[in-house]
C-alpha cells in the first residue's frame, strides 16, 4: 500500500524503460486526425475529452498506463484524470520525443 502511495505521489522521475518493459500501455490521448497524422506503434489512442468515458476499460486492464500526446499539456492533464480515478499512470509527455528517447520502433 505505501508503494501505491509513493508512485502516486512522489515527485521523482518515473522509470519508463522498465514500465515499457514490463508491459505497460501507452495512451496517445490526441485527436484522431492528430493520431493518424503520427504516434507511436502499438499505442492507444483514447481522445482526451473521450477519456473519462474509458475509465472502465482501462481499469479492466489492470496495468500502468503512460500519457503522451503532440506537446505534453493534454497528456499532463489525463493522467491527473486518470490517477484521480485510481489508475497508476504515468505522464510520458510528446510522443514524438518519447518514442526517440525511448528508442521506440515505428
Amino acid at each position: 500500500m505505501i508503494g501505491l502511495f509513493t508512485r502516486l505521489f512522489s515527485k521523482t522521475k518515473a522509470d519508463f524503460t522498465r514500465l515499457i518493459r514490463e508491459g505497460s500501455i501507452i495512451i496517445d490521448v490526441c485527436s484522431a486526425p492528430e493520431y493518424k497524422s503520427g504516434h507511436i506503434k502499438g499505442s492507444e489512442n483514447i481522445p482526451l475529452d473521450e477519456l473519462n468515458t474509458k475509465i472502465g476499460y482501462l481499469k479492466k486492464l489492470n496495468r500502468p498506463l503512460i500519457t503522451v500526446c503532440r506537446s505534453g499539456s493534454r497528456s499532463r492533464m489525463a493522467k491527473s484524470v486518470l490517477t484521480a480515478n485510481g489508475l497508476v499512470a504515468y505522464n510520458g509527455g510528446s510522443w514524438y520525443l518519447f518514442k526517440r528517447k525511448y528508442k521506440i520502433k515505428s
